[in-house]
């Protein structure tokens, strides 16, 4: 498929996939510890022979037809400082792009930490008299129930929640 900057893709557990040279993502996926390879484009290990692959396992649990749309992408919502897009919801995380224009306000309650991941040019985060700066390929970490913090600067920001 080719891709493109700002292109969103969900892909589903057991869907075989592969990214192709020169192209850098954000990969946000559910906790697993199963990575089954089925090629490794001639790469070696740290101990300079090919890693082995796993062609059996990963046929026994890939998808052998379509999954849905892999665009998941909800309509952008306005608010003061800030446009917001869901770019994909499922029920172990949710994804939502931050297009960070002056200050914004959010808040980490009970129910999920964020993790904001700065894409694009840079942001100022303060939760209570913490602050921290967000540069283009850095993340932060918002633990839950840390209550409000605001974000403010100019840039595109990654927010993932469960």
């Amino acid at each position: 498929v080719p891709v493109h900057k700002g292109d969103v893709f969900f892909i589903e557990a057991g869907t075989l996939h592969a990214i192709g040279e020169g192209i850098l993502i954000a990969e946000i996926q559910q906790n697993s510890n199963s990575t089954y390879r089925v090629s490794d484009y001639g790469r070696l290990g740290a101990d300079g022979k090919p890693r082995p692959l796993h062609i059996e396992k990963a046929l026994d649990v890939t998808r052998l037809t379509p999954s849905g749309n892999p665009d998941r992408r909800e309509a952008p919502e306005e608010y003061e400082g800030c446009t917001t897009t869901v770019l994909a919801r499922c029920s172990r995380f949710t994804v939502t792009e931050i297009d960070l224009r002056c200050e914004a306000h959010f808040c980490a309650d009970e129910t999920s930490f964020h993790a904001l991941l700065c894409t694009e040019g840079n942001a100022e985060l303060c939760c209570g008299e913490d602050r921290l700066s967000l540069e283009r390929g850095e993340c932060i970490f918002v633990p839950s129930n840390s209550g409000e913090y605001t974000l403010t600067g100019a840039g595109r920001i990654l927010c993932t929640s469960v």
